[in-house]
């Protein structure tokens, strides 16, 4: 089966898994998010014989899937050709217990017959080492060990264990349950303990839904991408994660293949902005708390672009030769590079994350003077480097310029920090900080505003075009109606849209000119076409974006605006923002059916 994106996440906030529309598992990192891929098909070449875990139905004939209400449980019904079915029910467990949040490194899979007498074969066949082989242990009567290079695995099963090792089909008569965690010893009854786990996880989750303060209109879509994107956070911690997958290339045979396993600093800036429009203040607090802890050990000093989910500050990349790729187009990257980039813009990411504690009275712990004065250095850094060339949010690896977004960026980190500043009474403070925020915007339009060509450059060195121009609306940097941004938006979307979809720049970068469109962009479009008063074409747009989305109702980085296919990694932090931030904004509000 020739792997595509039509994938649909299962996860606990500490282990994920991408699982196919065969039910095959064929994405799964332990013991985190980021660490060795225990099934590791999807970037395993067009035919991989291992690195999955698969149900395989005698006959198959259908298989229809779909989610839980308001959870990521996944329920797969395969049909065979004489009309009999079982039904498999996938779920990561997680949910209160003894006053903490149970979130083991486990996958279950429960299989019920559901009509006529199904046969099916279980493979399961896991990679440890980053696509080498696992060795395989048989445990007692009804478990068997997978011991990994950092972690050892136990499948706890009430199916004939033999019949699974041997991988011999057998007919199902009866539920059938799945535990594949931790190497401990299961000592009380599997079938039960997985029912329970069930109930309580899509109790978790769908009390955490109701929770949320969503539009009237594309519900289902805000949802989806909601749960999706607390998936990607490492609760831990409170790192949030850019993808679930690395290595999905940008578009075919691209070598724009990266790791996305990492905490970007404004990826996550993005992702807290939109679960705070839904109220989703649990991944903002935990998130706040990463980083805290990330701008105490910079001292004052450098922040990188990324860091690991434990706030790791070295991600030295590499490549898994064991794996080919997806679809064969490898590398398969480990780690990434831009750790070591200079890219300005995360001070003003830091600050523009923090700043709500200081006014949000929901919050369990409120932003103090103390953080502030910490944040303060971080205003510092964006004060001294707003003008300085970097990589820009694009990560360009060979070459710098000073890039409109990052000094807009840091002209936000002073400007917020005023605002911060006005609520805590620090009269001084606050004029210091407005001051700096003025002299660095004043530099920014005498720097980058372009009059012969009646739009602003992306970097203060030439004239260019690139998608992240349309952001200085979103930081309130430039008002919808400024002819300077309106001058710019037109700009932007002649040189950039694509029919239904926009680049993020058009010209040559370090590995020759993109194909294919950067959804977020798209989104962003979206935005900024509903603000300046084009509502209907914003609508249209946004919908046909919707259009796009995978069977599990995501999307990944990247697409083809000729073909619709759906490239970069999966599923796409990003790309999930824009579809909750276009939804709030475009949907008729409560009070026109109240």
């Amino acid at each position: 089966m020739t792997p595509d994106l039509d994938l649909w996440p299962i996860g606990n906030c500490q282990v994920s898994a991408l699982i196919d529309r065969e039910a095959r598992f064929v994405w799964a990192c332990v013991p985190r998010v980021d660490g060795d891929p225990l099934f590791s098909a999807l970037v395993g070449g067009e035919a991989a014989t291992t690195g999955f875990w698969a149900i395989e139905l005698e006959d198959l004939a259908t298989t229809e899937q779909r989610y839980e209400r308001n959870t990521p449980i996944l329920v797969s019904r395969m049909t065979d050709t004489s009309g009999n079915a079982i039904e498999i029910t996938d779920f990561c467990p997680r949910f209160d217990r003894l006053g903490r949040t149970y979130r083991p490194t486990s996958f279950c899979r429960i299989i019920r017959p559901i009509s006529g007498s199904p046969r099916i074969r279980v493979k399961l066949r896991p990679t440890c080492g980053w696509g080498g082989h696992c060795t395989t242990r048989m445990g007692g009567s009804n478990h068997i060990r997978f011991p990994g290079d950092g972690v050892t695995l136990r499948l706890t099963t009430t199916a004939p264990v033999g019949l699974i090792r041997e991988e011999h089909v057998f007919r199902v008569e009866r539920p059938l349950y799945f535990f594949l965690g931790p190497d401990e010893s299961f000592d009380r009854n599997v079938g039960a303990t997985i029912e329970e786990m069930l109930y309580a996880t899509r109790q978790e989750w769908q009390h955490w839904v109701r929770g949320l303060a969503i539009p009237l209109e594309w519900q289902d879509v805000v949802i989806r991408s909601a749960i999706t994107l607390k998936l990607c956070q490492h609760e831990e911690t409170g790192a949030i994660v850019a993808a679930l997958t690395t290595s999905i290339p940008e578009h075919s045979g691209s070598q724009r293949n990266w790791d996305y396993r990492y905490c970007w600093i404004r990826d996550a800036y993005y992702t807290v902005q939109a679960l705070n429009r839904l109220g989703a203040l649990d991944v903002l607090e935990a998130y706040l708390e990463y980083l805290r802890n990330i701008v105490d050990n910079a001292k004052g000093g450098h922040i990188q672009p990324l860091y690991g989910v434990l706030g790791e500050a070295t991600l030295e990349e590499r490549f898994a030769p064991d794996l080919p790729g997806y679809r064969g187009m490898g590398p398969v990257r480990v780690g990434n590079q831009a750790y070591e980039q200079i890219q300005h813009d995360a001070y003003g990411q830091i600050v523009l994350c923090n700043v709500q504690a200081f006014f949000d009275r929901r919050l369990f712990r409120p932003a103090t003077i103390e953080d502030f004065e910490a944040l303060e250095k971080v205003g510092e850094r964006a004060w001294q480097f707003h003008d300085q060339p970097d990589a820009g949010l694009w990560e360009l690896r060979t070459r710098q310029s000073v890039h409109t977004y990052s000094s807009a960026m840091c002209w936000a980190a002073c400007d917020r920090l005023a605002n911060a500043a006005h609520v805590l009474g620090l009269d001084e403070r606050r004029e210091y900080w407005n001051d700096r925020a003025g002299q660095i915007k004043d530099g920014i339009i005498a720097s980058a505003w372009r009059p012969d060509t009646n739009r602003m450059s992306a970097t203060f060195s030439g004239d260019d075009l690139d998608a992240s121009l349309i952001q200085l609306l979103d930081l309130r940097f430039l008002s919808p109606d400024d002819p300077k941004f309106l001058g710019t938006l037109k700009a932007v979307e002649e040189g950039l849209r694509r029919g239904s979809h926009m680049l993020r720049y058009a010209t040559e970068d370090d590995f020759g000119l993109p194909e294919t469109a950067f959804n977020v962009c798209t989104f962003w479009l979206i935005e900024a076409l509903q603000a300046t008063g084009r509502t209907e074409d914003a609508r249209e747009l946004f919908e046909e974006m919707l259009t796009r989305r995978t069977s599990a109702g995501l999307l990944s980085e990247d697409i083809d605006p000729v073909t619709g296919e759906l490239w970069g990694n999966y599923p796409q932090t990003y790309s999930l923002v824009g579809m909750i931030n276009c939804a709030a904004m475009l949907s008729k509000p409560w009070t026109s059916i109240r």
